[in-house]
């Protein structure tokens, strides 16, 4: 759920290079969705279809709403993960963190992986099974609107979607569009350069939008995800009482922003009974 923001000629253009919506089916994610709309931080698209919806003014609102009332250390590089007389020991930026009393794994399953095979095979097995697509997005910013595409296209060519960030509920600024390519086009080029794959995604972009020229852009980036999506293997949370060791995320569940709330959810309820605690808000359950 990451927005990025750009300085252009044109002013600052923001965009949703990740996750490009969410839906909201479950009944206790239905009901935070809905504190959501009423906080202004998130809409529904309805251009893109029924249930969908964006955070505003970006797809992070609400990842920072959350963190707001927690003490959060971004952009940290957990190197390792060790256990020593009954604790949780990080080493983070070449310095020890801890002790720690339970250690909780948020992120894909291959990089879940590395770290469970030292502690739990059985946990480090199920991440193993489970693989995710790749996918490379272009973002591009333009000094004038493409008045005649739709705010959206899906498969189109080696295009899988792209849509007209700045036409998103909440959004302002100039002209700017997403492009992600699909994963067997992504999967192909998976160690090239940016350089190279945005001049493609340009071209390919262009085709899409019917093969005519296109404006050049005022900017333009690529963004590699390599853990994009995954397929869901159905366990919903892993939860290793011994240790104090936990796992979430979506590909426990299924590719969707709502699946890694699920999943987390079902994690936090596993420790609140361990830990005998109580049960989880559905508000504070992220």
């Amino acid at each position: 759920m990451s927005t990025r923001r750009l300085q252009t000629p044109l002013g600052e253009v923001a965009f949703d290079h990740g996750a490009q919506y969410f839906t909201a089916r479950d009944p206790s994610f239905k009901r935070l969705v809905n504190d959501w709309q009423c906080a202004g931080i998130a809409a529904p698209w309805p251009e893109a279809g029924n249930d969908i919806w964006v955070g505003v003014p970006g797809m992070n609102a609400m990842v920072r709403h959350m963190a707001v009332s927690h003490k959060v250390f971004w952009h940290h590089l957990v190197v390792s993960v060790c256990r020593r007389a009954g604790s949780w020991w990080l080493l983070v930026d070449g310095r020890e963190n801890g002790p720690f009393d339970t250690i909780v794994l948020a992120v894909p399953a291959e990089q879940a992986a590395a770290i469970l095979s030292l502690h739990d095979f059985g946990m480090a097995r199920k991440a193993l099974m489970s693989r995710s697509q790749p996918c490379w997005t272009g973002m591009f910013a333009f000094d004038r609107p493409l008045q005649a595409l739709p705010d959206i296209m899906r498969d189109r060519g080696s295009i899988a979607w792209a849509a007209r960030n700045s036409a998103k509920p909440g959004r302002s600024g100039p002209e700017a569009w997403v492009v992600q390519a699909g994963a067997a086009w992504s999967a192909d080029r998976l160690e090239a350069s940016p350089v190279d794959v945005i001049e493609e995604l340009r071209t390919s972009f262009a085709e899409a939008a019917g093969g005519g020229p296109l404006p050049e852009p005022v900017i333009e980036q690529a963004h590699h995800w390599r853990f994009a999506l995954s397929a869901g293997t159905g366990d919903g949370a892993l939860w290793n009482a011994d240790l104090g060791l936990g796992v979430c995320g979506d590909w426990l569940v299924g590719p969707r922003v709502e699946s890694a709330w699920v999943s987390g959810r079902l994690l936090a309820s596993k420790c609140l009974k361990q830990n005998r605690l109580g049960t989880v808000p559905y508000a504070k359950s992220a």
